[in-house]
């Protein structure tokens, strides 16, 4: 077996072992959703420090922490949260500058002080919007809807770009993607909410639509940052921790732009949420 097939054996055996885990963490809810999505928060915060910063520093490892806890946040008081993500966050701020105030470099300190709080927001925000819906009544079905207008767009922009792909993209940030790749995946992700509709009847035509197209846009957004982030410091995968795959980072990319999407939808426009 080449290396290129037994990569993809590992890849597949990954899936199918990891896939049910995450699903069942979900189905279960409340503490057990907070602690699969506070894991992964955790995660993605020490995945951004070790690309822009190669080293996990005690002020990392308080942002990795305080990116663990936003989940449980949300369950313990779903109604407040985001305002208590705004506390935490706006702690941290201050933490991370005290503590470079002190132990410098202080000709760095800025620098090192937006990338500690930025790898803070950049999994957390997602993730705790993810948790919050997962409290709803429905909740399961908006979080699937979360991940069909992420995997949907993303198996379908994989087989029209390769199929019908002429014009790139952004070839600077991620040479594969196309035009005809984004196109196909867009309409992925109105298929596949109008397919989950047959079996979620909570979501309406219009839900489907507006879902899928907002998050046939952001989501290939969201793709196209960690490429950018991981082009930026010559990273070729944001982490080792799903063998085959890569980092968390390079899994969920997509999902942590679309999950915010659906809270916010819910939000302001279903007034599901407070």
């Amino acid at each position: 077996m080449n290396e290129k097939n037994k990569n993809l054996v590992i890849r597949i055996v990954s899936g199918l072992v990891l896939l049910p885990i995450v699903l069942f963490l979900l189905f279960k809810g409340g503490l057990y959703t907070a602690a699969l999505l506070g894991l992964a928060s955790a995660i993605c915060a020490s995945e951004y420090y070790l690309i822009t910063q190669k080293t996990l520093s005690p002020a990392a490892w308080v942002g990795m922490v305080l990116a663990g806890l936003l989940p449980f946040m949300a369950v313990r008081a779903p109604e407040r949260t985001g305002e208590g993500a705004f506390w935490v966050t706006a702690f941290y701020l201050l933490f991370a500058f005290t503590y470079h105030l002190i132990r410098g470099p202080l000709q760095e300190a800025p620098t090192r002080v937006a990338h500690l709080v930025t790898g803070f927001l950049y999994g957390s925000v997602g993730l705790t919007a993810l948790c919050a819906v997962r409290l709803l009544p429905d909740g399961m079905a908006w979080v699937i809807a979360a991940l069909v207008i992420t995997w949907a767009n993303d198996t379908a922009a994989y087989f029209a770009g390769r199929f019908l792909g002429r014009h790139k993209l952004y070839p600077a940030v991620s040479p594969n993607k196309t035009w005809e790749g984004f196109a196909g995946g867009l309409v992925g992700s109105v298929g596949g909410m109008f397919i989950a509709r047959l079996i979620f009847p909570v979501f309406t035509p219009a839900d489907c639509l507006i879902l899928g197209v907002f998050g046939g846009i952001l989501g290939p957004i969201g793709d196209l940052c960690e490429s950018m982030l991981k082009r930026a410091y010559g990273v070729k995968d944001s982490g080792r921790v799903i063998p085959g795959h890569g980092g968390i980072l390079d899994r969920i990319d997509a999902l942590l732009f679309n999950a915010p999407l659906v809270f916010v939808y819910l939000t302001f426009v279903r007034g599901l949420l407070p």
